[in-house]
């Protein structure tokens, strides 16, 4: 029978797939059903018919999953950052160790009971609300012409308003107001993708949760006139007064992003107001954090997950650990107190130049950091490097085949691997064990609650 789109089909949901959509079958035909969860039976509209598979959205809930929850957002299901909000925080943790497991089992191709016999749990939050660090607020018009600032539904550039984001902190309602309020006052526009015109294009909060420090950095396009009095955008000295007045302010910057393109943050950024970093702490250890920082978005759990990369180290005092994309230095520093030595690895200069910094103002000196490629470094100085533990923390896109390819010629003792993605880590996993490692321990720690992600920390062992 070949289905129309737009009909209505009746489906009971068995499955979460990958960016949070139900998925059911409908006489052995797939249906990827937008706003649907693992236990209910919808009404599911064909919005795109395949031949042997559909995407649909849900049209009516016929029998709710005994796991949905009354969501604390009403914009969960259009905005892309709380996917599976509506499901209980039990259900969803449920849904990523099984995601994770299925992916080892399917894509680096591990055999279940090895993977369960490896298997060391899943870390939760007691209470998985206003965790972020950091939020990023897209600014723009509606089509009234008035200005507003959120988030951008699911897979376009339409800006949701929202200034109370509940994974974020409540301070962050209070500045964009602010901010948002100071434009329509002085007459400052957003920026327009389309044609280029307007000033503001992001309004970015970072906040310290062990200092309270907050930092608001304005992104715009700007012609370089003013630069010379600091003057960005009208009324800019009022501007600051009003988020100086909101409590745990302590620096205002403006990054300066001209190029047309998805990238938030520009090239150059000045501070304004305060100072050019803000503080905050990991297991002990103090970091200053700047505009382009990367720093691990939930602290509660950031915490929890480097205690385990920690664990998984096994470190007695003597070892050599070189970290893989260290970033400012977060991981490195945090496992200096057990290594003999710490070398730190990172392609970007100010991640490189930050981290020496922390490691200074923690009085950490067993630790160095070098700007380099990963691969190039590690092929030219393999002879030299005697590395007994190597972490790696790559961005979602995961290693690059060179660089592991470069990590196992350095040969170390054991490797642990920090993963955002389950599926590229388990490419790397395979392409690890052809090399002679094998997973020994891995543990899933939900940095991200209401979203389809999950954190892994594995240890490898040669």
């Amino acid at each position: 029978m070949e289905h129309q789109k737009n009909e209505i089909l009746t489906v009971v949901i068995d499955d979460i797939g990958r960016d949070g959509e139900g998925i059911g079958r409908y006489e052995g035909y797939t249906l990827f059903v937008k706003d649907a969860l693992c236990g209910d039976t919808v009404e599911a509209k064909l919005t795109k018919v395949k031949k042997n598979y559909a995407y649909a959205r849900c049209e009516r809930i016929v029998i709710p999953s005994p796991d949905r929850t009354t969501p604390f957002c009403d914009d969960h299901s259009r905005c892309g950052g709380c996917q599976i909000q509506a499901l209980s925080y039990k259900a969803q943790l449920s849904f990523k160790e099984n995601k994770v497991k299925n992916d080892l089992m399917r894509i680096a191709g591990l055999p279940e009971d090895r993977i369960d016999d490896a298997y060391d749990g899943i870390i939760g939050m007691d209470d998985p609300v206003r965790y972020r660090n950091k939020s990023q607020y897209p600014v723009g018009c509606t089509a009234r012409g008035e200005i507003v600032a959120g988030f951008y539904a699911k897979r376009t550039h339409d800006i949701i308003p929202c200034r109370d984001c509940g994974i974020a902190p409540f301070e962050n309602a209070k500045i964009v107001s602010a901010v948002v309020d100071h434009m329509r006052q002085y007459g400052i526009k957003p920026y327009d993708e389309k044609d280029g015109s307007g000033t503001i294009r992001h309004i970015v909060i970072r906040k310290g949760f062990a200092t309270g420090q907050i930092m608001v950095c304005l992104v715009i396009k700007h012609s370089g006139k003013g630069s010379r009095d600091k003057e960005y955008i009208a009324g800019q000295k009022e501007l600051i007064e009003k988020l100086d007045s909101i409590e745990g302010v302590t620096s205002v910057c403006i990054s300066i992003n001209n190029e047309n393109t998805n990238v938030i943050m520009g090239k150059e950024s000045v501070t304004i107001f305060g100072s050019n970093t803000i503080k905050d702490e990991l297991l002990g250890k103090t970091f200053e954090i700047s505009p382009e920082s990367f720093f691990q978005v939930n602290p509660v759990q950031t915490e929890k997950l480097y205690t385990a990369a920690i664990e998984y180290a096994d470190l007695s005092g003597n070892e050599e650990v070189w970290d893989i994309c260290c970033g400012i230095g977060t991981i490195s520093l945090c496992l200096a107190d057990k290594a003999g030595s710490v070398h730190g690895l990172e392609i970007v200069p100010e991640a490189i130049e930050d981290a020496g910094k922390n490691a200074a103002a923690n009085k950490v000196e067993n630790a160095d950091f070098i700007c380099a490629d990963a691969a190039e470094y590690l092929y030219d100085h393999k002879d030299e490097i005697k590395a007994d533990v190597i972490v790696v923390d790559p961005p979602r896109k995961g290693m690059e085949e060179k660089a592991l390819s470069a990590i196992c010629e350095v040969f170390p003792k054991r490797i642990v691997y920090v993963s955002c993605d389950s599926a590229t880590l388990s490419r790397d996993i395979r392409y690890l064990a052809e090399k002679g490692y094998d997973l020994k321990k891995f543990t899933c720690v939900d940095m991200f609650p209401h979203s389809v992600h999950i954190e892994t920390a594995c240890l490898l062992e040669r």
